[in-house]
């Protein structure tokens, strides 16, 4: 099965389908062993390749090669992949979100910002006309062969986010995202515009959108959650702690059983598995 119908089939699945948020390849080798589905964050690529914030500094090659490494460290596993706002212009979005295709991705997310763009649940945002989006939208979706298209608005004024949600609906995209909801209402108003269209909602630790388990977005009616930065915010705390730590003890390392860190053979062997010739002793975790 092709990456964009596999992606397709676990949307389509009775429970909200959860894609975990990764940075690098090495984030990304520890959430393989316990979800089967990624997320290619902007934020956590802009912050860990570049050490910059999301407000578009990302250029596209290098998001296309970081896929390019993980389809293949990670054969079987979906990849949604974040490509902002396309990289501006309607041309360079197609191009882009082809050559993601190639590269093995599952996905894509494409925003209706417009420059200076801002992450999801910040301040500021501006949008694009609606059918200047639109127009991007259709020809991204006439350029993919199987590539699912999450169709994502960052309207944030009331009457626009539910017009913008219907007409997003209305289109081939696969899934609708509305980023930064506010509320369980507002899930549930958005659900009620999007019809049978399948519905994501991005969960960020500080940002505007309430925090729900699975099983309450499974009772709102959302098929897909994406779980942007918990892997790049759990190193930060974790890497914070271990250096003051070791400032502590004058240098000296600490004994990792004790710490809740790992040493030299676990962090080999995680690597080991993404070697191609284990793959095919390899199977993604159950969720």
């Amino acid at each position: 099965m092709q990456h964009g119908s596999a992606l397709r089939e676990a949307v389509r699945s009775p429970r909200t389908t959860p894609l975990i948020g990764i940075y690098d390849m090495y984030s990304a080798s520890i959430a393989a062993q316990h979800y089967d589905g990624m997320f290619v964050s902007g934020f956590g690529f802009a912050a860990s390749y570049y050490g910059l914030p999301d407000i578009g500094f990302i250029a596209w090659p290098d998001m296309v090669q970081f896929t390019e490494r993980l389809r293949l460290a990670f054969p079987s596993h979906h990849l949604l992949v974040d490509i902002d706002d396309g990289y501006v212009d309607p041309e360079v979005a197609c191009h882009v979100v082809q050559s993601l295709e190639r590269a093995g991705a599952s996905g894509v997310i494409l925003e209706d910002q417009k420059r200076p763009r801002r992450c999801g649940h910040a301040d500021g945002k501006l949008i694009l006309p609606l059918e200047e989006y639109l127009d991007k939208l259709n020809l991204v979706l006439s350029s993919r062969t199987d590539l699912v298209v999450v169709a994502r608005t960052d309207a944030t004024e009331e009457a626009e986010i539910l017009r913008r949600a219907a007409a997003l609906a209305e289109t081939d995209a696969d899934v609708v995202l509305v980023d930064g909801v506010r509320s369980v209402e507002w899930i549930e108003r958005i659900r009620s515009v999007v019809g049978s269209k399948p519905l994501l909602f991005n969960q960020i630790a500080g940002g505007k959108s309430p925090r729900l388990s699975l099983t309450e977005l499974t009772d709102l009616g959302v098929d897909v959650a994406i779980y942007s930065t918990p892997c790049l915010f759990a190193a930060h705390g974790a890497i914070d702690g271990a250096l003051a730590d070791l400032k502590n003890a004058d240098g000296r390392l600490p004994v990792t059983g004790q710490t809740g860190s790992v040493e030299l053979r676990c962090a080999t062997e995680l690597l080991e598995k993404n070697i191609s010739r284990h793959h095919a002793h390899r199977a993604p975790a159950p969720v």
